[in-house]
Formats: structure tokens, C-alpha cells, sequence
């Protein structure tokens, strides 16, 4: 499995992009940073786009990724029915694009694939699993499962209570939010994110329950303090004598 961050921030600049991964080419998890990041031919070689909620920065390019397979592919965007009425009510709604759940008539360019949180679906070989993270709107991380075994979580965005999630889940890799340092962390706490004190409290009980800790990529970080987020998370990743890292654009990981 080959695990690639397109996106690890919360906002664009020059040097960070909003929320996307890829993985083995073929099945992005969010969508900041799917066309700023691939070529038309990659974007068009995507088997699937999964959505963990609505918020801007994860499903910005879905539009945008329409119009370029349009008339040679159809994306097929995995999503809980929530998040994909706001998505097309939003975005699709043939005022600001096309509504492409339509559109080209012959073969519309994006078809809406229901999720249901807990239970679990294919994708061709892969094997997923959404599961509800403590956000403020309705959120699902996932859990993707490549056909040789290896596993990968995502959270998506979510503050502390993540032990549900734990329970049902054994990765070779995680892949978690931290928006804020700690200073911030009452700020974080009402916006239902995480600092790096809260991802240490997460993380322990993770090991606590299920007896290891995976090497752990940490994304999502504010844009204007990432510096300061990932001097912190170096201090979590000493304190629990663990794998954990800040990610960045361009990081490839394999499994």
C-alpha cells in the first residue's frame, strides 16, 4: 500500500493545501487539494473519492474534478447521505456548476455512492470501513484495507472520544487530525478538533485498548501555526516513545 499526502493543512499557500490523501493512485479520501495535486490523467484514474464530511476544505475540488473527467469518467464519491445533500445543495446545485449527478447526459460525472457508518463496503480489491468521528458535523473516518492486508485509518477532523472508534480497528498506519497547539486548546476543544496534549490522551488510550500504537501521521494542522503544532507533536511522540509525525504535502508513505 502507498499512502500519499495531497493536503495537510486546514487552508492554501504557497507551501500547504487543504485536507486530500491518495492511496495506491487509485482511492483519494478528501478532496483540498485532488486537482492542484494530480494530472488530469491521475485525476481521471481515480476509482474512488471518499468524503469523511462536508466542511470546504475536504470537499473543495469535487466541482473541479468533475469538469475534468467529464465526458471520459465518472467519479464515484463515497459519503454518508448527509454530507452528500450538502455537498450537491451546495455545490452542485446548477448555479455555481453543473449539476453532474446529471451532466453529460450520456454518462453524468459523478455518482453518489451511500456510506453507512459501521458498515463495512468494497471498493474493487479494497476494503473499507467508515467510522463516526467526534466532530461537530456528522463525520466518518475510514479505515481502508488494500488487498495484501495492510491498513490504513483516517480519522477525518475530530476532537476527543475516539475510543468507539479504537475498538474497531487494528492499522498499520494512522492517519489523525491536530488543528491547534495547545494554547489553543479551549478554542479546540468548542471547535471539536485536537491540540497535541488531547492527541496524546487519544493515542494512550489507543495503545491501552489494543496493545501497540501504529506509526501515526498528523494532519490538518493550522497553517500559520504548523511550526508550533509540530514542534509539540515531537514532544507527544518522545513522551510515549512512539512513531508520530507531522505530514506534509508531497509525503509518501508505504506500507
Amino acid at each position: 500500500m502507498l499512502v500519499e499526502i495531497l493536503g495537510a493543512h486546514t487552508t492554501e499557500a504557497a507551501s500547504a493545501k487543504p485536507t486530500s490523501l491518495l492511496i495506491d493512485r487509485v482511492i483519494a479520501v478528501d478532496a483540498g487539494a485532488l486537482c492542484s495535486s494530480l494530472s488530469l490523467e491521475a485525476q481521471r484514474d481515480l476509482t474512488a473519492v471518499l468524503l469523511t464530511h462536508h466542511h470546504f476544505d475536504h470537499v473543495r475540488d469535487i466541482p473541479l474534478l468533475c469538469m475534468n473527467v467529464a465526458g471520459r469518467a465518472t467519479v464515484r464519491l463515497y459519503c454518508t447521505a448527509d454530507t452528500f445533500r450538502t455537498v450537491y445543495e451546495h455545490l452542485l446545485d446548477g448555479e455555481l456548476y453543473p449539476d453532474f449527478v446529471k451532466w453529460p447526459e450520456t454518462q453524468p460525472a459523478l455518482e453518489h455512492v451511500p456510506v453507512t457508518p459501521g458498515r463495512p463496503f468494497s471498493i474493487g480489491d479494497y476494503e473499507v470501513l467508515g467510522l463516526p468521528a467526534a466532530h461537530g458535523v456528522p463525520t466518518v473516518g475510514y479505515q481502508v484495507s488494500c488487498p495484501d492486508g495492510k491498513k490504513v485509518l483516517y480519522t477525518g477532523d475530530t476532537g476527543p472520544g475516539l475510543a468507539p472508534c479504537w475498538e474497531r480497528v487494528h492499522p498499520d498506519l494512522l492517519i489523525i487530525e491536530v488543528s491547534m497547539p495547545d494554547r489553543m486548546e479551549e478554542l479546540a476543544l468548542r471547535a471539536t478538533h485536537l491540540t497535541p496534549r488531547l492527541l496524546e490522551q487519544e493515542l494512550a488510550q489507543f495503545r491501552s485498548m489494543n496493545g501497540y500504537l501504529p506509526p501515526t501521521v498528523v494532519i490538518h494542522m493550522g497553517t500559520a501555526i504548523d511550526e508550533e503544532i509540530s514542534s509539540e507533536i515531537a514532544g507527544v511522540a518522545a513522551k510515549l516513545e512512539a512513531d508520530i509525525a507531522p505530514g506534509w504535502e508531497g509525503m509518501s508513505i508505504g506500507l
